[in-house]
């Protein structure tokens, strides 16, 4: 199953103030980017998952992407098989564009879809949530 996580661009940025763990609290509008990522997923050709990154270099740790993450928080909770992650970055990173969120959150609803999980997207906005600060946004994606 293939999609096409988009990239998003912030309209407006207030920072209302920082916090004591180093983030920031801020007032923004997303908006959606016509910029596109591709995240395929299929079943495992072997015994464990796997991802593989083609496109722009990133240099992230398998376990540490947010693309594995969001199979991670699932596959513990709805005992999900081995796949293979296939994600072609286009997205540039460490821009603001949201890439990474944006591919978890298409991960999430490939899984969800191709595994007749039957989550709301209430359910999926919360677990993505967890994941990154913008990932909820793509679970709708408007």
């Amino acid at each position: 199953m293939i999609k096409f996580p988009n990239a998003k661009i912030n309209l407006g940025l207030n920072i209302v103030n920082c916090r004591e763990d180093g983030y920031h609290d801020i007032e923004t509008v997303f908006y959606p980017i016509a910029l596109q990522d591709v995240v395929e997923i299929v079943p495992a050709k072997g015994n464990e998952s796997t991802l593989t990154v083609y496109g722009r270099v990133i240099n992230c740790p398998t376990e540490k992407n947010l693309v594995m993450k969001a199979y991670r928080s699932l596959e513990k909770d709805y005992n999900l098989p081995p796949i293979d992650i296939y994600l072609q970055k286009n997205i540039p990173d460490g821009a603001g564009l949201g890439g990474g969120s944006s591919d978890a959150a298409s991960t999430l609803l490939i899984l969800n879809e191709m595994f007749n999980l039957n989550i709301s997207k209430e359910e999926l906005a919360k677990r993505a949530a967890k994941l990154g600060a913008d990932c909820a946004f793509f679970i709708y994606n408007s």
